[in-house]
């Protein structure tokens, strides 16, 4: 299982950035994705998560609103657009998959890209 993030960058306040996240060597459309962050200096935090079809998305309070998870089966490819940055959404951002499921917390996924900075300035 592979992982690929990217799209990350240095950006100001209130602009927009849309991660990807390719995935190889496994069957991409058996599992559920998600998206988290870890900020320097704290725990890696839950942002979005999609389910196997697409049909079902799920966000934490901080990003409901403002970022919009997807995924292409086709493509077996995962994004996650994020509109309306603010300096708080500063950290590395990662995708992550697990079989059947999408769920919010980290224990629960067993494979992990490498993260992609996003930094939001004021």
């Amino acid at each position: 299982v592979q992982l690929q993030a990217s799209g990350g960058g240095l950006v100001q306040a209130g602009d927009s950035l849309r991660l990807s996240c390719a995935a190889s060597g496994f069957t991409f459309s058996d599992y559920g994705m998600g998206w988290f962050r870890q900020a320097t200096g704290k725990e890696r935090e839950f942002v979005a998560a999609v389910t196997w079809s697409g049909g079902s998305t799920y966000y934490s309070d901080s990003a409901k609103g403002r970022f919009t998870i997807s995924r292409d089966n086709a493509r077996n490819t995962a994004y996650l657009q994020m509109n309306s940055l603010k300096p708080e959404d500063t950290a590395t951002y990662y995708c992550a998959a697990q079989k059947g499921l999408a769920t919010r917390s980290w224990l629960d996924y067993d494979s992990w890209g490498q993260g992609t900075q996003v930094t939001v300035s004021s």
